[in-house]
């Protein structure tokens, strides 16, 4: 292999692996915040204890979510010099405000909220996971105002052969982000929804902890259908952006080879990349053209007339995507978001029937549906990114000039595989604990959040 394709590989394998963890993060603050907030209005300590026991399983993910996302910033500097060379005078800046702002928010009000339990008021320790989910929220934001530079530039200037930052507010504007953010955030929820249903469910199904996994479940399945439809919403919402400011992107995306008016929507297809056509195919007639207009007609640039086009633009090169996989991919999201709609509400017609509980069945599924956001999350992230190649940053960089020089195929198998086993090592400890923490369930919990005090001896 090539060191760019081993180079893209890592990264690959670390952010995969690295946002395996953050959606969760980014809803459940959120869901903890809520449940925190409960129980300071009503006073009820089943809210109480329901938030220590969800945050107890919130600190494990957040932890590997941290420990996971530094290792993707040593990446630029390793395997991507010549990115960071171009790019860093704008890359750094979103990216040190994330540090500066964000991650120093969330890490501060954290730590009050862990050892604050019975030693702040109530209303000051709610504020404080409020503040959490707060600075967990606009730490994605920052990451997504630097993603999104690179899927749709703004507010630059080429420079002494790089790109230079010459308006700030441009790259906050940059109407990516605005479509892109959203769609993460409201992910998140989702993923937190069917994490708590699908733990809730395990409780119910065995006989255990049943008012707590009750009320849980209320406030998740309610979470998960508002979310999954707001996700589904905004995810429209970004792809008809998406088939104006990278069309290629959306082409591959629907293996659609020739320029069509109005188009189809593919449902299956067997891709020959080789010879640009499907051998085979379902479609909806005119509903691709209806998803981006709004209207049974107008037309979408075929994946061969784009490569023309961007022949002219920027030269002779090959500006096709890979095709099979993004097809897929888009279809596994989406199709796993409808299962979860259907999923949130199933259980909120249950629930208001009265017989979610005694519903085995459906908790059985909630149950088996935890790998679905997770499975969404990473196909979604996958064709943002793999959808813009060859250009890491679109227009301005390919990714084959963007990585480093003087670094070998044999060194990044070297840290890839070091790497690789670390993750493998935490991804067990964090599922060995996972799988402890629920076990032992929420009696556990509180015990487990709020360090016992010592008293003072003489001897310890």
């Amino acid at each position: 292999m090539s060191e760019v394709l081993l180079a893209r590989w890592q990264f690959g394998i670390t952010s995969t692996y690295h946002f395996l963890f953050v959606p969760l993060t980014l809803g459940l603050s959120i869901l903890l915040a809520i449940m925190e907030t409960m129980y300071v209005r009503t006073g009820n300590p089943l809210y109480k204890k329901m938030t220590q026991f969800w945050g107890k399983l919130f600190l494990v993910n957040f932890a590997m979510g941290v420990v996971t996302g530094i290792v993707q910033e040593f990446h630029f500097g390793m395997n991507w010099a010549e990115y960071s060379r171009f790019m860093g005078d704008i890359f750094g800046a979103p990216l040190a405000l994330e540090a500066l702002t964000a991650f120093f928010l969330e890490s501060t009000f954290l730590g009050l909220w862990i050892f604050g339990w019975d030693r702040l008021s109530p209303r000051l320790h709610a504020a404080c996971i409020w503040l959490v989910a707060f600075g967990s929220n606009l730490s994605a934001f920052w990451i997504l105002v630097a993603n999104s530079f690179m899927q749709s530039p703004a507010g630059y200037v080429i420079q002494n052969g790089r790109a230079e930052m010459v308006d700030f507010t441009a790259l906050l504007t940059n109407k990516y982000v605005w479509g892109q953010f959203p769609h993460t955030l409201l992910a998140g929820l989702v993923t937190a929804g069917i994490f708590i249903s699908a733990i809730s469910a395990y409780y119910l199904l065995k006989g255990r902890y049943q008012d707590l996994a009750k009320a849980s479940m209320q406030i998740s399945l309610t979470c998960l259908l508002v979310a999954a439809l707001a996700t589904a919403a905004s995810g429209h919402l970004q792809a008809q952006y998406v088939g104006k400011q990278q069309p290629m992107k959306l082409a591959a995306i629907e293996a659609l080879w020739e320029s069509a008016d109005p188009a189809p929507f593919g449902i299956v297809a067997v891709i020959d990349e080789q010879a640009q056509k499907n051998t085979f195919e379902i479609n909806v007639p005119a509903f691709l053209s209806l998803l981006v207009y709004d209207k049974p007609s107008g037309e979408i640039k075929g994946i061969k007339e784009m490569q023309l086009l961007s022949e002219q633009k920027y030269g002779p090169g090959n500006y096709i995507p890979q095709v099979t996989p993004l097809f897929w991919s888009f279809r596994i999201m989406a199709g796993a978001g409808v299962l979860m709609i259907l999923l949130g509400a199933s259980g909120l017609w249950l629930w208001y029937r009265n017989k979610l509980a005694e519903t085995p069945l459906y908790l059985k599924i909630m149950l088996w549906s935890l790998p679905l956001p997770y499975l969404a999350n990473s196909c979604g992230w996958f064709v943002t990114e793999a959808g813009r190649q060859p250009w890491i940053v679109v227009g301005l960089q390919k990714v084959s000039q963007a990585a480093s020089t003087n670094v070998t195929s044999a060194e990044i198998w070297f840290s890839m595989i070091g790497f690789t086993l670390i993750y493998g090592v935490l991804a067990m400890a964090a599922v060995y604990l996972t799988r402890k923490f629920i076990l032992k369930g929420p009696d556990d919990a509180a015990a487990a959040v709020v360090p016992e005090e010592k008293e003072a001896v003489l001897w310890n």
